[in-house]
């Protein structure tokens, strides 16, 4: 992301949260030339996001909802 020095300065506190909690970049610009860029810490990951929410919506439902993926032979009850 591109932003002027003067946008920078009014949103600044707003533009830190974005790079710390998406790891976004922000190059700041002063007539049209990059002049400093906010970027996350080397080695650093997201520290919101955990495993699990970096896969949620990546999955694919094969089966109908009502299917069960386990036999029915496995259950107590039916035994």
């Amino acid at each position: 992301m591109d932003i002027s020095v003067t946008r920078f300065r009014a949103q600044c506190l707003e533009l830190i949260r974005q790079v710390e909690s998406g790891g976004e970049v922000v190059e700041i610009t002063r007539h049209g030339k990059t002049v400093a860029r906010l970027t996350p810490p080397a080695g650093s990951s997201t520290p919101q996001q955990r495993p699990w929410e970096i896969l949620r919506g990546s999955g694919a439902l094969l089966i109908d909802p009502e299917e069960s993926v386990i036999d029915a032979q496995a259950f107590d009850a039916l035994r």
